[in-house]
């Protein structure tokens, strides 16, 4: 068998070599190669972001093994068909044979491939079949995105029963962090002192440290808000805007009005999105975008307006479609501008050209944002960014603003009433429950009556940016046109130069020009508890932000504001006295780079 291709191929960056088979090792990769050949270990939990390459660092180390003959064959276990037959294609490439259509059913694997991949749910129903497999020849075993095989208890147990007696053992994760107390298999936990375990990872190689290597691209998230409104079960119609402090269940139910096809939002946000689209394709002519559904009806109704708006169709990918993995292929190797999917794309699987998204489910887990995310992240030339538009949800927002944080999987739930701001089990038990379709119950429910849109804010590297604006406004599209090639510290320095010119302009502009949410709150004419209600949510946003950068407690920061801007407590402060606080917190963010 010939390995030795792997030393011969093009570098990674700036020309991209095919998915997985960059001869070059990137920084990261070479240093977690050299822990590895180093230690030797039977079991090496590598995390690193998504984007990042781990595919050609588990590929260098399958072909390391096999010339050196410690191994004798490969198992590489991956979450979907897809990703089977992508790592098949990038081992083909540095002369590793890997069958992707291996089932066991048929008998034995053919001799002629140097291993097999297989998903977790096959390993699930035939443990014993790959358990003699590795008993038989000594074998490296790929588990890829292992935390997959914490997605069940009995895929736990199955992994563990077919791998145990594996000769070594490689797992690859961008993101470790689960919202359930599942072990996951070959993971060492170490506990802390808090008494809480947590896995721990032989090498992390985190988004910050990616991006500021250029490895991955910065990313941009546009929110947009707006103006709901839907019926209740018992009858009801309630309006509400999105963004507005509310209960869980109003903000649920004024998402999925959002995300409604019937409403205007979707369309008026996927139309700010093919714009940004269109500014981008003028620096990277092949960039194309993707909208991530809730259901297939959402997906097919989100393809159709976007047909309507370009006068072009939608590559739609659905999870029951045979020829899905042919059409998202086909997608990635061409040039046109959309897919839209159901959560099919959202991890693992591999379309570089992707720079535009539209994050349109309600599914809101830290673990399922940031796969996501990772689809628009993979850099093909340095000052690539990529943009996300999603709607202006807390929990939405928070996860943008954190995209930096790194998060390992805690096996143990802290007790309550330990830590006056550790809500992250609840957070994440809420995200959890999120349902791909409504259930009967939801369904009978609620009803989606309308939707507007409102560009409400960018969120950038923890910073927020940008004044309310209507979509379609000279505000909005101050934003949409930002370059698609810029460094991270010129995406930084830009966003700082147009909301400053807005800040100048929306002070300058007549009252009967000006729109209301856009004006200095001290000139709005009249001031509704909507509209407090509206800014004492941004500050509260805006502080949350700062406390994850500078660690310091919501209430030290409340004061300080208070201190520096005068007025009394946020509740009693007047809508002038809070847009103070507002711009001093912003002018915090953007002094401290």
């Amino acid at each position: 068998m010939s390995t030795s291709a792997a030393s011969h191929l093009s570098p990674a960056f700036p020309a991209r070599a095919p998915w997985g088979t960059a001869g070059k090792l990137r920084a990261w990769q070479q240093g977690a190669l050299d822990e590895y050949l180093l230690r030797q270990p039977r079991d090496f939990l590598a995390v690193a972001t998504p984007g990042a390459g781990k595919t050609t660092f588990a590929l260098r180390i399958a072909s390391e093994l096999l010339q050196r003959h410690i191994v004798q064959q490969i198992t590489i276990v991956a979450p979907t068909e897809h990703l089977k037959k992508q790592w098949a294609e990038a081992a083909a490439r540095i002369g590793i044979r890997i069958d992707p259509n291996y089932s066991g059913s048929g008998g034995p694997a053919n001799r002629e491939y140097h291993g097999v991949a297989v998903t977790y749910a096959g390993v699930g129903v035939h443990p014993m079949l790959h358990r003699r497999r590795v008993e038989n020849r000594k074998t490296l075993v790929i588990l890829d995105e292992i935390h997959h095989a914490g997605d069940s208890k009995s895929w736990g147990d199955a992994v563990f029963e077919a791998f145990e007696p594996a000769t070594r053992r490689l797992a690859l994760t961008g993101t470790p962090f689960r919202s359930d107390t599942n072990p996951i298999p070959f993971v060492s936990y170490v506990e802390g002192s808090d008494g809480i375990r947590r896995s721990a990872a032989d090498y992390t190689y985190g988004y910050a440290h990616a991006l500021a290597d250029h490895v991955v691209r910065p990313v941009i998230f546009m929110s947009y808000s707006g103006d709901m409104r839907w019926r209740t079960k018992s009858g009801d119609e309630v309006a509400a805007s999105l963004g507005e402090p509310m209960t869980k269940d109003a903000i649920n139910q004024a998402w999925r009005t959002a995300l409604d096809p019937h409403g205007s939002w979707m369309p008026q946000v996927l139309k700010a999105a093919d714009k940004r689209l269109t500014e981008v394709r003028k620096s990277v002519p092949d960039a194309g975008a993707l909208v991530i559904a809730t259901d297939h009806e959402s997906a097919r109704a989100y393809a159709k307006m976007i047909r309507e708006i370009t006068g072009t169709g939608a590559t739609i990918v659905l999870s029951d479609d045979v020829g899905a993995s042919k059409k998202i292929e086909e997608f990635s190797a061409g040039d046109s501008r959309w897919m839209v999917a159901v959560r099919m794309v959202s991890e693992g699987v591999d379309v570089p050209r992707l720079a535009v998204g539209v994050f349109a489910t309600t599914i809101s887990t830290p673990l399922f944002f940031a796969q996501a995310v990772g689809r628009f992240v993979r850099v093909r030339r340095r000052g690539e960014v990529a943009s996300v538009f999603l709607p202006s949800v807390p929990t939405l927002l928070q996860h943008a603003n954190e995209m930096e944080v790194e998060r390992d999987h805690v096996l143990d739930k802290q007790k309550k009433g330990e830590g006056l701001y550790d809500s992250e089990d609840a957070l994440l038990a809420q995200a959890n429950q999120e349902k791909d379709t409504p259930g009967e119950q939801e369904q009978f429910s609620f009803e989606a009556l309308e939707s507007e849109a409102r560009f409400d804010r960018v969120l950038y590297d923890g910073a927020e940016f940008g004044l309310q604006a209507h979509t379609g406004s000279e505000e909005e599209e101050e934003y949409l046109g930002i370059p698609g090639l810029l460094e991270p510290d010129q995406v930084q320095m830009l966003l700082q130069n147009r909301q400053a010119r807005q800040l100048a302009r929306s002070r300058k502009k007549p009252d009967e020009e000006a729109d209301l949410s856009e004006k200095p709150a001290t000139q709005r004419p009249v001031v509704t508890h909507r509209q407090l209600s509206g800014l004492r949510k941004e500050l509260n946003t805006l502080v949350a932000a700062w406390h994850h950068r500078s660690g310091q407690p919501h209430g030290v920061i409340h004061n300080e504001l208070r201190r520096v801007c005068g007025g009394p407590p946020t509740a009693q402060a007047s809508a002038g006295q809070l847009q103070d606080r507002i711009s001093k917190i912003q002018q915090w963010a953007t002094s401290s780079r």
